[in-house]
């Protein structure tokens, strides 16, 4: 399952899960967030021991910035309420799986 995580909920959903959590900011526009969209996907079907989700940075500007977002797609992983690992660009899965070790 695959979340919409917003300013409204991201504390609760990511800050507060007793899951790793994957945050993908994205936007409509960017070429390289498509390529990564459907990996994101991927993993958060095959993966329910992540939370995984997704922060469009046009409707969530203040997330991208509290979170220094310059480029997108940008992939951060939260392990017990604290950024854990990050990563830019479009990456493979098992670069996107890895940031969870």
């Amino acid at each position: 399952m695959e979340y919409t995580f917003t300013n409204d909920n991201f504390n609760q959903e990511v800050l507060q899960s007793d899951k790793p959590v994957l945050v993908d900011f994205w936007a409509t526009w960017c070429g390289p967030c498509r390529m990564v969209a459907p990996v994101v996907e991927e993993i958060a079907n095959e993966h329910p021991e992540y939370k995984v989700g997704k922060v469009n940075v046009d409707e969530q500007p203040e997330l991208a910035q509290q979170f220094n977002v310059m480029s997108i797609p940008t992939l951060l992983v939260f392990k017990n309420g604290q950024l854990y690992k990050s990563s830019v660009g479009a990456q493979p899965k098992a670069s996107i799986l890895a940031l969870f070790d």
